[in-house]
């Protein structure tokens, strides 16, 4: 008597979810549900359809960078009422990108911001983003900065540690150009007050950051942003 054999597959419920890989190219949605199903993770993001999951990186060239960065952002925000910020933060920008940038400042909606919390997440492109990068062929001034400029962020700064050098792009007509030094500082157009002196950045002159920004904090520019009514 012939005995058949039939093979068992597991039905599609069952069938795990594959993790996140380096230079996949993925959904946004699909990036999310990868994501969400590894919690160990804690550094991952899409950039125009691409998984970018970076190597540990030293202190020297990104960890105290991004301690500096940071620490001037939540200054600025501790004096600005309308303005919120968020350290590596997920942001749903469009359907190919979900960075998390080292740093970003947005309006509140309510005074005029481009950016919405939906499920907790920053929707939309926040007014301000910075990154640290190692050097100018960083993805951070290539791929990424065309996702953020294409979603219209409005400004974007980037530390180029290896090259001891500070980018501040302004969008302009669709374009990033960019943001020329008044009197050796970079001063934002659209978060009024945020000045940097990036020299002091680049020598790691936190104190000097911070003096410069007071002086931001302190401009006619600062006082009249802060007292706008909401909308």
């Amino acid at each position: 008597m012939a005995v058949t054999i039939q093979e068992t597959r597991p039905s599609s419920t069952a069938r795990p979810i594959p993790p996140l890989r380096d230079g996949d190219h993925l959904t946004r949605d699909e990036f999310e549900r990868r994501y969400q199903a590894m919690p160990d993770v804690n550094k991952a993001q899409l950039v125009e359809g691409i998984v970018h999951m970076p190597s540990p990186v030293s202190a020297a060239d990104h960890g105290e960078p991004h301690f500096d960065f940071v620490t001037w952002l939540g200054v600025y925000r501790a004096h600005t009422p309308s303005v919120r910020g968020g350290d590596n933060s997920t942001l749903r920008l469009d359907l190919d990108n979900e960075p998390q940038p080292d740093g970003y400042l947005r309006l509140l909606p309510e005074c005029g911001g481009q950016t919405r919390l939906v499920d907790g997440y920053v929707t939309g492109a926040p007014e301000l983003i910075v990154e640290i990068a190692a050097s100018s062929e960083s993805y951070d001034l290539h791929e990424k900065l065309n996702a953020y400029r294409r979603n219209g962020v409005c400004e974007y700064v980037v530390w180029r540690v290896w090259d001891a050098a500070v980018d501040w792009f302004v969008l302009r007509a669709g374009r990033f150009e960019p943001l020329p030094l008044t009197e050796g500082l970079y001063r934002s157009s659209v978060v009024p007050g945020l000045w940097l002196e990036p020299a002091a950045v680049v020598r790691g002159d936190l104190a000097r950051v911070l003096q410069v920004l007071q002086q931001g904090l302190d401009s006619p520019e600062h006082a009249a942003f802060v007292s706008r009514p909401a909308k």
